[in-house]
């Protein structure tokens, strides 16, 4: 199920501000294809508020999402602030939006989204599989959490394939979960942190047995507290991830330039384990994700998700208390998948 592979990507460009002119993201990057979820809610709807793929382009938002003086796209995601209705985590986070400005096509429409190749419908897609290419570094996790042992303490997701929550195809799954999130985790008082990333099986949501499944890429997995040391990655250390579906399987490379590159593959079309799906996520939509998921949920509760993380909601507090993660890019890209050399589907 998991087989070797190969990649290392280049930065991007670098742009640059006038005095009177404070650069957004999408003058530096190409958001074309993106719109934002932020961990605040100004419209006042009891929402996260969202920008849209058309607004994007020049937004910019000083505490959440902006450009730093690297020219780098820096999102922050404090542990208190207002969440998505499905979360108790908290996100400054882009979803991908493959019908561009064209608002006719619906969020969860097929021609919004792609598939895998082996889906009955999978020609009414916006795309058959995708790519995305980033060059990113962690900033900072939270650093202060009541269930240290619960395994999302001190960790953000900076990438990730979500599949849409409901589906009105007769061959859709509909569960909306995640083929991938790709993790950093960072224990207190570790020199450095752990990349991983997870697979959840697609399964419903009551079924017991649905979970995430960690690969470790550099360092450890989320229940390891030991230090990585100098196999782990620090933060403000730079490395690279791509995300490649091309017809039923998914192709993840990583690359550091300490540490060199490791790959995985895996269907999305078969399951990964007696437990999982058996069609894998053969009849889902599905669209990527990157920027900053903070996995610290402040909720205390009885949970594998609820770290119990400190947090009051007062951004200037949380900030100074260290009660927030940020992640800087320096390349996101999209584009169509690629063959794998030497792989056989």
């Amino acid at each position: 199920m998991i087989l070797a592979a190969a990649g290392l990507l280049a930065l991007p460009a670098a742009g640059f501000a006038t005095e009177d002119h404070v650069q957004a993201p999408g003058e530096v990057f190409d958001l074309s294809y993106w719109k934002i979820t932020l961990p605040m809610d100004d419209d006042g709807d009891d929402r996260p508020d969202e920008i849209s793929v058309r607004d994007i382009q020049d937004y910019s938002h000083p505490d959440f999402f902006y450009l730093d003086d690297e020219q780098r796209m820096v999102f922050t995601a404090p542990n208190r602030a207002i969440t998505t209705g499905n979360s108790s985590n908290t996100r400054s986070e882009l979803r991908q939006m493959l019908r561009g400005t064209n608002t006719r096509i619906g969020t969860h429409d097929a021609g919004n989204n792609f598939a895998v190749r082996a889906r009955r419908d999978s020609d009414q897609y916006g795309s058959i599989g995708g790519r995305m290419e980033a060059t990113v570094r962690v900033d900072h996790v939270a650093r202060n959490a009541m269930h240290p042992d619960r395994n999302p303490a001190y960790s953000v997701v900076v990438g990730q394939i979500h599949a849409v929550g409901y589906d009105n195809t007769s061959s859709g799954f509909g569960y909306g979960n995640e083929p991938i999130k790709i993790y950093y985790k960072k224990w207190p008082g570790h020199e450095t942190g752990s990349v991983f990333w997870t697979y959840e099986r697609n399964l419903a949501r009551d079924n017991p047995d649905r979970s995430d499944i960690a690969v470790p890429v550099f360092g450890n997995i989320w229940d390891n507290p030991d230090d990585p040391g100098e196999n782990g990655i620090a933060l403000g250390e730079d490395f690279i991830y791509e995300i490649n579906v091309h017809n039923n399987t998914m192709y993840v490379t990583f690359t550091n330039e300490r540490l060199g590159t490791v790959g995985h593959a895996v269907s999305l079309v078969q399951g990964v384990d007696e437990l999982d799906n058996p069609q894998g996520y053969g009849g889902d939509s599905l669209y990527f994700k990157a920027g900053a998921y903070n996995q610290c949920s402040t909720r205390t509760q009885e949970g594998f998700w609820y770290a119990g993380c400190a947090g009051t909601g007062d951004w200037a507090v949380d900030r100074a208390n260290g009660d927030y993660a940020q992640v800087s890019f320096s390349r996101l890209v999209l584009g169509p998948s690629v063959p794998f050399a030497g792989a056989v589907e």
